[in-house]
């Protein structure tokens, strides 16, 4: 999922989740969207380890609670 940029080039949201919460563990998601989360990855992987190879129902939750800005806070609330 992408959006132009100001020069035409679109920018990969994918990427920008990875880099904004990459230190992320499986763990702290599977809290925040059930224990099948990165199904098939150990709870002490980084989201950065698994980000490109999720299957679309995972990535699209991370994606949606992105673009809304809820991610941020759902992890935060997933650490404590």
């Amino acid at each position: 999922m992408s959006k132009p940029g100001l020069d035409g080039r679109h920018r990969n949201k994918d990427g920008e989740i990875s880099g904004k919460h990459g230190n992320t563990l499986v763990r702290t998601l599977r809290k925040v969207y059930g224990q099948g989360f990165a199904a098939g990855y150990p709870e002490t992987a980084k989201l950065s380890e698994v980000m490109f190879h999720l299957n679309e129902t995972s990535l699209s939750q991370l994606r949606r609670d992105h673009e809304t800005d809820h991610l941020e806070h759902k992890i935060a609330q997933a650490s404590k």
